[in-house]
Parts: structure tokens; C-alpha cells; sequence
């Protein structure tokens, strides 16, 4: 089966020569096609120009069914990649919503047993069915939005049987969904109350029990730790990213989002994926990242909805770091997966330039869940993932329109969705 597009007024994120990710300057120069078509053949891109150098003679040879699109001022943009979401939970926390109202902060809310903890006492109670159920819909939810690739992380579990119950739902949703996802075991998200004061104990457990059973049957592509104030310390996060190395789990890292907690420097001695969040980063954090293989991973979302400091993305890009953006959707500090705010966001609250969020939303986003080769650009034999906008000026307008739905066609896996 062969698709078609033609009269695409702007092919965005188009690359004749993948890259893995774009880094400093290069952030600021997308890769747009005016006046394009794009072929795809099955699930992949087949192939991709400019409208005065179609061959459609060649398209429609052979005999085999073309379905052609005319996409006559429409944009053509790779599906966004999240790599960040907890988006298998159990139940909403909006009466936690009207305490930051009423002026109690992310740990005080912790304290009092609401934040994580709160989620980890639902996920124990919910079936697995419940989970999946309730996960399905957001993925929808998602997909909608224009995400085609997804990770996906553990950690309102706590115990070994919610941790792999909430593993085991991301793996179904692997299996029932279009989308591409990862799976990221988390058991070091929070101390959960029965281990208050004995979080030494509760580092073991996951050491000793979690991570082994978890790598057993293979449910989780990467491991991360929650490395900052009050939560997990460094010590902690080298021990857990260790045994996780040993089992084949590559790091990511929720990192200095309360506080300068030495996290970016432990993720880059392990050679994570990412470093996730980044409020609180400075000279001794950046020259770290430079030469490393660490994605620096910024979430505007919870930073909006916790009312906290930007990261500092224009100094780290101006340092020459690359910078994805990616939504942390969970039920407690960023219940929302709408990329295409993220993308405003970035531009609103970090001063990036639209070409800035969209290389951060899908190529470098793509990187942070390691899944580059595969999608988070328009590339021949990359996955046909992208989506034809409402016919609109250019790709300035996507950030600008912040609470417009400009998404027209959806494609994933090269199937219209």
C-alpha cells in the first residue's frame, strides 16, 4: 500500500541525511521543504521532494494502489516524541491542585502524604485492567495531540507487585497501541511511608529484588531514580543505576528540579539517555553535559503548573548543548500530554525560537527516548509518523495558536489514525 501527499506546503523536519540529534546553533535551523510530496510505502517514508520533481509515472507503476492526499496549504510535521510521561496511574489529585492554590509547596504536599505517596496508595488498590483501561485512553488522548512515540515510566507502585503490575500495562500498551513506546522502570520515585527512615532498606529492595525481577521478564527498557532534595540522594542514584547497568537498563534521571542535587553529574558518570526537569542548573552542570551523550530533558509543563523556575535553556543552548522538551504527564504536577503546548511554552516561558521546539519536541526528544533511528524526522526508512495540519501560515503558527487544535490527519505506522 502506498500513500501519496502532494501540494504539502511545508514538509517540516526533513532530512536527506538523519541526524541523531541538533545541538547549540543548529537548534535554530529546521529542515522545512516548500511545495512538497512525500511517499510513504507500508509503515516507512519511502521517499520525499519538491513538487516540480515528482515522478508520479514512477509512483503508479506496477499497479499497486496509491492513496493520494492533497495537502494544499497544509504542513506535513513529524509525530512529537514525549519522553517523559507517568501516564499509567490511578485516579486524579485535584484537591492537591487547590492546595499549591492555597500556597503549599511540592514538598509540603509530599509531607502530608499527598504527592507520589498518594498515587502509590491508588495504584495498589487498582487492577491491572483498571490501569490498562484507563492508560488506554490517554494514550488516545495523546495520539490526538500528535504524539507518535511515547515513554512510559513505573514509580507510583513502591512495592515489587505494583511496580511490575504498572510494567507489565506499559507492555500491553506496547502490543495494543499504534504508537511507538518505552518503558522506564522508576521504583526509586518516592520512599514510600512504610520505609520512612529507612530509606537505606528501601535502595536494597529495589537492588535486590525489584530490579532483578523486573530485567526477569524483561519489562523495562531503561531505569531512572528521582536524584534530589528529599528524595533520593547520589549515593542512592550511583548504587541503583549501577545494579540497573549490570541487567542492561540504560539511565535516565529526574534530576534538579528542587535543587542543585549533584543528579545531572551522577546521570552523565552513567552515561544516561537524559537528565529530566533541570530547574536548578549552573557552569559546573553544563561544562558536564558538553561531550557527553546525555540529553539535557526540560519540562515546561510542570514547571507552569507547580509555579517553578525556568531552566535555563537559552544559556545551555548558547553553551552549545542540545535541549528536548517533553510533557512529565502525570496526575499530580503536570496533568496534561499536549506537546503542542509544550512547544508553547518554550517558546513563552524559555525563549526559544519556533524552530527551537520543534527540534526539541521531535528529533531530540526522539534521542531522549532512544529511539532516533526510528522516528523524529522525516527521513527515508524512518516510521511513517508525522500529521497534516488545518491549513495554516507556516511553522510559526503551531506554538503561537497555543490552544488551537490544528491537527487535520494523523498518520502512525503509516496507517491514517
Amino acid at each position: 500500500m502506498k500513500t501519496l501527499i502532494i501540494n504539502i506546503k511545508q514538509l517540516v523536519q526533513a532530512e536527506n541525511t538523519p541526524r541523531p540529534w541538533v545541538a547549540g546553533k543548529d537548534m535554530s535551523r529546521l529542515g522545512v521543504i516548500e511545495n512538497a510530496w512525500l511517499l510513504v510505502e507500508d509503515d516507512k517514508i519511502a521517499s520525499f521532494g519538491e513538487m516540480k520533481d515528482l515522478d508520479t509515472e514512477a509512483i503508479y507503476s506496477g499497479g499497486e494502489i496509491v492513496k493520494e492526499i492533497d495537502a494544499t496549504g497544509r504542513l506535513v510535521v513529524p509525530s512529537y516524541c514525549d519522553s517523559h510521561t507517568h501516564l499509567v496511574y490511578a485516579g486524579s489529585r485535584e484537591i492537591e491542585y487547590i492546595d499549591k492554590i492555597r500556597g503549599l509547596s511540592y514538598e509540603e504536599i509530599a509531607k502530608r502524604g499527598g504527592g507520589i505517596l498518594n498515587s502509590a496508595e491508588r495504584i495498589r488498590k487498582a487492577s491491572e485492567e483498571e490501569l490498562f483501561d484507563a492508560a488506554y485512553d490517554r494514550i488516545q488522548e495523546i495520539a490526538g495531540f500528535g504524539t507518535g512515540a511515547v515513554e512510559i515510566k513505573s514509580g507510583y507502585g513502591l512495592d515489587t507487585e505494583s511496580e511490575l503490575k504498572m510494567l507489565r500495562v506499559i507492555r500491553r500498551l506496547k502490543q495494543e497501541t499504534p504508537l511507538l513506546i518505552k518503558s522506564t522502570f522508576l521504583g526509586a520515585h518516592a520512599v514510600p511511608a512504610e520505609y520512612k527512615g529507612r530509606q537505606t532498606e528501601y535502595v536494597d529492595l529495589i537492588i535486590n529484588e525489584m530490579i532483578p525481577m523486573v530485567a526477569a521478564e524483561e519489562l523495562a527498557d531503561y531505569i531512572d531514580v528521582f536524584c534530589d532534595k528529599g528524595f533520593f540522594t547520589v549515593e542512592d542514584t550511583d548504587r541503583m543505576l549501577n545494579a540497573g547497568m549490570k541487567y542492561g537498563m540504560r539511565a535516565k534521571i529526574h534530576a534538579n528540579e528542587l535543587d542543585y542535587s549533584g543528579g545531572i553529574q551522577v546521570g552523565v558518570k552513567y552515561d544516561a539517555l537524559s537528565v529530566d526537569h533541570l530547574e536548578y542548573v549552573g557552569d559546573e552542570e553544563i561544562a558536564c553535559l558538553l561531550g557527553s551523550e546525555t540529553m539535557p530533558t526540560v519540562l515546561p509543563g510542570a514547571a507552569f503548573f507547580l509555579n517553578m523556575p525556568y531552566s535555563p535553556v537559552r544559556k545551555m543552548i548558547e553553551a552549545g548543548l542540545p535541549v528536548a522538551l517533553a510533557s512529565d504527564y502525570n496526575p499530580g504536577s503536570s496533568p496534561s500530554g499536549n506537546m503542542k503546548f509544550i512547544m508553547s511554552l518554550g517558546c513563552i516561558n524559555y525563549k526559544m525560537l519556533p524552530e527551537e521546539v520543534i527540534n526539541a519536541t521531535t528529533l531530540n526528544s526522539a534521542y531522549a527516548m532512544g529511539v532516533q533511528d526510528e522516528v523524529g524526522s522525516i527521513a527515508v526508512g524512518k516510521l511513517a509518523n508525522f500529521y497534516i495540519t488545518t491549513p495554516i501560515s507556516g511553522i510559526e503558527y503551531l506554538p503561537y495558536a497555543y490552544t488551537a487544535n490544528l491537527i487535520e490527519t494523523i498518520f502512525l505506522k503509516g496507517e491514517q489514525y
